[in-house]
């Protein structure tokens, strides 16, 4: 069991020492929440949570994320203060009739997110099944990408263009924390409601710029660019984005079209490009400093019509690290 110091456990035990302050702390270790979703489930006025949050947020225990006009909080993953309140929480019990209420409420708050998501969906399911007829099985190629990745565990995992958030649940066994990165506020919404379905607590969405990530230098293990570039003026600008938070030994994984002259994806489903070639996908990843170690092409045998390849990409960031004294250095593999 970790230990903390006295300074430590005297911030944190000030900090949610308080019911209402305790009870939030609850309900964000479980997810995603904004202040009106908080509001739903204490019954307490807008004024009051948000003092609340800004005390917790003082004391390093939650982290804000803005969405627009939205701002969401949760309990902060890393760091002592959260350490030392998660094994608070550890011991609260569960038919405390308070909590039994705030359970109650925020499966409600999560039932309404999961019903807006799948009107959303709805509406666009047309348009993304006419894309899946074009091509191999989403199946086959999650089976092709898990084999590739392989089982070994990663530290953190980054998801860009998570759209609905499949990459995180299909990866979940692989990674101990992980990050999906989206443009659209629907698009997270869909994605927020999956993760609450699976109960997956470990990963997180966040809107973003997949050319300009709100992410700090090589902060991840493992990055994947899953049917995203496609979508892009400047594909090379991502790749060079997603090296920039690699690790050193880090991979990324780029899943997308090979070159195709299906025009009417421009008009109708927004592609700027049609594919890219294997030479183009490795050239832009040697500029971003990343080694390709594997490339898989996913033809679509069964089609009678013209159809659309699937490629994967994998590449390795080839540093690795080095002891030095007392600062990380690093050495490009030979």
């Amino acid at each position: 069991m970790a230990k903390f110091d006295l300074e430590t456990m005297v911030e944190v035990l000030k900090a949610v020492g308080e019911p209402t302050r305790l009870r939030l702390i609850a309900l964000l270790s479980a997810g995603d929440l904004t202040v009106s979703d908080l509001t739903d489930i204490l019954g307490q006025s807008q004024p009051r949570i948000s003092r609340h949050l800004k005390l917790l947020s003082e004391a390093g225990l939650i982290d804000r994320y803005q969405e627009g006009a939205w701002a969401y909080f949760r309990l902060r993953d890393e760091g002592p203060p959260a350490r030392l309140v998660r094994q608070i929480l550890a011991h609260a019990s569960l038919e405390d009739s308070a909590l039994e209420r705030d359970v109650a409420r925020l499966a409600a708050v999560k039932q309404a997110r999961a019903e807006k998501a799948e009107a959303y969906f709805a509406q666009h399911a047309g348009e993304w099944d006419q894309m899946r007829r074009l091509h191999i099985s989403e199946a086959e190629v999650e089976e092709c990408l898990v084999s590739l990745i392989g089982n070994k565990p990663v530290q953190n995992m980054l998801d860009l263009g998570t759209g609905t958030g499949r990459m995180l649940l299909l990866l979940k066994d692989v990674y101990r924390r992980a990050v999906g990165i989206d443009a659209s506020r629907d698009m997270l919404a869909v994605a927020r409601a999956n993760l609450d379905a699976e109960g997956l607590t470990r990963a997180v969405v966040r809107l973003g710029d997949i050319l300009n990530l709100p992410l700090e230098s090589e902060d991840f293990d493992l990055v994947i660019v899953h049917q995203v570039l496609h979508f892009l003026e400047n594909p090379d600008e991502a790749i060079a984005e997603a090296a920039r938070v690699m690790r050193p030994g880090g991979r990324l994984a780029v899943i997308d079209f090979a070159p195709h002259d299906l025009e009417y994806l421009r008009a109708d489903h927004a592609h700027l490009r049609l594919g890219f070639s294997h030479q183009a996908m490795e050239d832009w990843m040697q500029e971003a400093g990343l080694d390709v170690e594997k490339v898989i092409d996913l033809p679509f045998a069964a089609a009678s019509e013209p159809s659309l390849t699937v490629t994967v990409w994998l590449a390795r960031d080839p540093r690795r690290l080095v002891a030095g004294g007392n600062e990380k250095t690093f050495a490009r593999s030979v």
